[in-house]
């Protein structure tokens, strides 16, 4: 099990900042197209990573929380990652982790909880059209998540496909939406069910380096009750390939998870 430690992390941080620094007083990626980032939003963004250029898309932080009557449930996630590299001009590989997620189940008095390391998700993002112009564009992103027999792994293989799209409305308004189709692994029966999502997110081009978005999201499952939540969440762009963003989710059904904040930062080089 890998357990992160604090002064890790702080040099982590600190590791990326100098190296984004350094990649942009390079202008390593000038002449490139505008750089287009899967979070905050739980939307994925119908663009792919430029052909050669990496990019970072990591979280410092997201918390949920949700409770039921006497029980509750709350989750830290610490540096979840997503690593990616463009393979073509409209094709990005990408590595998707958790490098540390803490869990606390609490339920009349008695806690249980957990942390660690998470499952690893693989993901392949083709853009069908739209990566360097036109209103619209829209990509279909196969994954598969390889389970590590941790603690927090759900200790089966389960795998899924979305598909993002995104339209510009005005100079400063721009609408993603994205269905989302995942086979999960059932532990009662050993064999697999099917869950959907569905979103639709609203972005606004606030300032030349804010931003803002607001978003609905919906999840449902053959054996889980449909979550409704919504979020709404800002990014700042300190240059155009280091952009820090926070926000928040709310729940707006009984089965939705009560409230989640984060935080995080993406780059390329």
């Amino acid at each position: 099990m890998f357990l992160a430690r604090p002064n890790f992390i702080m040099r982590a941080h600190l590791f990326i900042i100098g190296l984004v620094t350094v990649c942009d007083s390079l202008g390593l990626a000038q002449g490139i197209r505008e750089m287009s980032t899967d979070r905050p939003d739980v939307t994925e963004s119908a663009y792919s990573v430029a052909k050669g250029m990496f990019q970072v898309e990591k979280s410092f932080f997201d918390y949920e929380w949700e409770a039921n009557g006497p029980e509750s449930v709350d989750s830290w996630i610490y540096g979840q990652m997503n690593f990616k590299y463009g393979l073509a001009t409209d094709t990005d590989l990408q590595l998707v982790f958790d490098s540390r997620t803490v869990t606390r189940a609490s339920s009349q008095g008695d806690v249980t909880k957990m942390s660690g390391f998470g499952d690893v998700m693989v993901r392949l993002k083709q853009n069908l059209w739209g990566n360097d112009g036109g209103r619209t564009a829209m990509a279909v992103m196969p994954y598969i998540t390889i389970p590590t027999g941790t603690d927090l792994s759900a200790d089966a293989w389960s795998g899924g496909v979305a598909v993002p799209f995104a339209m510009t409305l005005t100079d400063r308004l721009s609408l993603a939406t994205m269905g989302q189709l995942d086979f999960v692994p059932d532990s009662e029966t050993n064999g697999y069910d099917l869950e959907f999502l569905a979103t639709i997110s609203l972005g606004v081009t606030l300032t030349e380096r804010w931003g803002a978005y607001s978003e609905i999201i919906i999840s449902a499952g053959e054996d889980t009750d449909a979550q409704h939540r919504s979020a709404t969440g800002v990014t700042f762009a300190i240059t155009d390939d280091f952009v820090l963003d926070a926000g928040i989710r709310i729940g707006l059904n009984c089965a939705a998870p009560d409230l989640g904040v984060f935080s995080g930062v993406s780059f390329r080089f």
